[in-house]
């Protein structure tokens, strides 16, 4: 990995050093649009064309049916059902306690309002499955949406000729039955556009390639689409460790993340120059006994270790790039808790590798990237919730907030919003 100083950098190399690979959304936009509006108008059609284009379908049935759902409930390895339910009980005890409360207030005499939550009633997840199957996103979104309590939960994920056994396990485990066999931006389309056989969905949500991100932005702002959970880029993980840290499990961390794809960007703020030297050469030698060490070259080219001279330069950086995920491998690591402003998922301590936060310790792996854990969260609970607010006035609650209501009706020049509570308190007399 190449290794910088910070106090050898000017402010402008800095933030050139810190840059995530641009994507180009006009190229891929070009690509993505035509997709999405073939879609909207020519339904299953078009959506199983594109199918069959990019995804090696070879039917003309995208619906997973019962028999290849109960087949993979019977044909997976013990080991894999295994693993998967204890991720499953993990998932779901610490999701269970994100359930928000409704509460309710009495403002002023008379006047009571309310906030309850609802669930959302159609959703859609989106599966990756291009470079490596993702059972694990299945938990990370069917488990909330299974506590939310939405009607109806749609799974949609490019498999080719079959689906892999420990997706439909884990759907299984979350109660997902409507399952089809498409990815990409026609995956995306499906859900958001429906056809006249598969209603639409309210919400998407899911990771994806950048063809998949470009057409959840579309559809989120087309009034036939739907919303999304949030934007995304590719996978990002950040470290911040001092001398006292292990080079060899900061290598392991960098590694896992930047196996994820040629994008993905990997990163290291120490304050020690010999953890720096030592993180570089483990990452070369770890990397060569790697499968996916081809995505894992291209990814380090946009990857660096930066040696800072504290850890409040570290923590500062850090929040300026707002990680998706943040790795604190320093003595004492919990005492900097307060220190994270940014971050999508942070993990504290030499022992808390990010990859058990992508599988199974109970947290979601469905986090903001490229930068947008500056104002975004990761997915939860109440991301398949919406919250409605109600007020409940009586005679004399009305009497008593009506002078304030009509007074900033007339400023606002709004007579029909003043007259609404007026034509009231006539009829009161």
């Amino acid at each position: 990995m190449k290794l910088f100083n910070l106090n050898d950098l000017s402010k402008d190399e800095l933030k050139k050093l810190f840059l995530r690979q641009a994507i180009d959304n006009i190229k891929v936009s070009g690509i993505v649009n035509p997709i999405l509006n073939d879609i909207k108008l020519g339904g299953l059609d078009s959506v199983i064309k594109y199918a069959k284009k990019f995804d090696a379908l070879e039917t003309d049935d995208i619906l997973v049916s019962k028999i290849e759902i109960d087949n993979s409930l019977k044909s997976i390895s013990k080991s894999s059902k295994n693993a998967l339910e204890l991720a499953y009980q993990n998932i779901y005890k610490f999701h269970e306690k994100e359930i928000p409360k409704s509460f309710s207030i009495e403002t002023m005499p008379g006047v009571k309002c309310s906030r309850e939550f609802r669930a959302i009633e159609n959703v859609g997840l989106y599966i990756p499955g291009g470079t490596a199957v993702l059972p694990s996103t299945v938990l990370m979104l069917g488990i909330p949406a299974k506590i939310a309590g939405c009607k109806r939960v749609v799974l949609c994920s490019p498999v080719g000729k079959v689906i892999s056994n420990e997706v439909l396990y884990a759907a299984n485990l979350c109660g997902i039955s409507e399952i089809y066999k498409v990815g990409g931006a026609q995956a995306v389309g499906l859900m958001s556009y429906g056809t006249a056989k598969i209603e639409k969905v309210d919400k998407i949500f899911g990771p994806g390639n950048q063809y998949v991100t470009c057409a959840k932005s579309i559809i989120s702002i087309d009034p036939d689409g739907c919303a999304i959970d949030m934007p995304a880029g590719p996978s990002e993980v950040l470290v911040i460790a001092d001398e006292t840290a292990n080079a060899r499990f900061i290598a392991s961390d960098l590694l896992s993340q930047a196996e994820h794809g040629v994008d993905s960007q990997v990163i290291l703020l120490t304050t020690s120059d010999v953890l720096a030297a030592n993180v570089s050469k483990e990452v070369e030698e770890q990397s060569d006994k790697l499968e996916r060490n081809s995505f894992i070259t291209e990814s380090l080219k946009s990857s660096f270790i930066l040696k800072v001279n504290s850890l409040d330069d570290a923590f500062e950086l850090s929040n300026k790039y707002a990680p998706e995920h943040l790795i604190l491998n320093i003595n004492n690591a919990e005492s900097y808790s307060e220190k994270v402003i940014n971050a999508g998922s942070v993990f504290v301590g030499e022992f808390s590798p990010e990859s058990v936060g992508d599988y199974a310790s109970g947290t979601n792996h469905s986090l903001p990237t490229y930068g947008y854990a500056k104002s975004y969260s990761g997915v939860s609970v109440d991301s398949f919730m919406k919250a409605i607010t109600f007020q409940k006035l009586s005679k004399d609650g009305l009497k008593n907030i009506a002078d304030t209501v009509i007074t900033l009706a007339e400023v606002e020049k709004l007579d029909a919003h003043a007259n609404a509570v007026k034509v009231r308190l006539e009829n009161e007399n």
